[in-house]
């Protein structure tokens, strides 16, 4: 921690951090696209759900939990299980349709939907049991207080842009009409399958 004595300078690598993971298209992004048509808080809430499984997440790795998410098999059986949703979602996302100006077909909320992504993807698994805990570790170096500060600044950045995403798309629903909303929601759709496809590859090469 020697380059990191100031903490307003750690929170400030933090943010930056969060941003670039939180900027990176995924899941919970094409999601958040697909549900921000309908809803435009559908980030804040997509981002609540996600915090359910992260903020416990944080504490675990802070009193050292993650050994367990560096399992191969543990990340295997999660990939398999994420993946079998994923394509699922995905495959609802495709089909879904729009009836007077609402989505037809599309069950998951926001917020469920922010729950389930977030504990279905191994990588995200990976990146606290690697990533996350250095900065975990780094945060713990302050004291106890300095945690509370870490996660809200990192769930602040995902707030910010998966917000920011929900917003623009709600604002641009009389774009997205006709064909237009078909071709929106089918590349969200096949979005997640393909992420659903290399999941599921991906732990089944993990058994072998």
């Amino acid at each position: 921690m020697d380059g990191l004595t100031d903490p307003a300078i750690f929170l400030g690598l933090v943010a930056f951090i969060s941003l670039s993971g939180a900027l990176m298209p995924g899941p919970i992004f094409a999601t958040t696209v697909a549900k921000g048509y309908q809803d435009r808080n559908a980030g804040l809430k997509i981002t609540a759900g996600h915090a359910v499984i992260e903020i416990p997440l944080i504490v675990a790795i802070f009193l050292g939990l993650e050994t367990v998410l560096q399992d191969q098999t543990v990340l295997a059986t999660i990939g398999l299980v994420g993946g079998a949703f994923l394509l699922y979602m995905g495959i609802s996302m495709v089909r879904v349709r729009i009836e007077d100006g609402q989505v037809q077909g599309s069950r998951l909320r926001p917020l469920t939907a922010g729950v389930v992504l977030t504990a279905a993807n191994p990588y995200f698994l990976l990146w606290w049991a690697t990533v996350g805990a250095s900065l975990i570790g780094l945060a713990a170096g302050y004291g106890l207080l300095m945690l509370p500060l870490f996660a809200a600044v990192h769930l602040a950045c995902d707030l910010g842009w998966l917000q920011f995403v929900s917003m623009s798309v709600n604002r641009s629903r009389r774009f997205f009409t006709g064909r237009r909303y078909r071709v929106l929601f089918t590349a969200c759709g096949l979005f997640l399958v393909v992420f659903a496809l290399y999941f599921i590859a991906s732990s089944f090469q993990s058994f072998l």
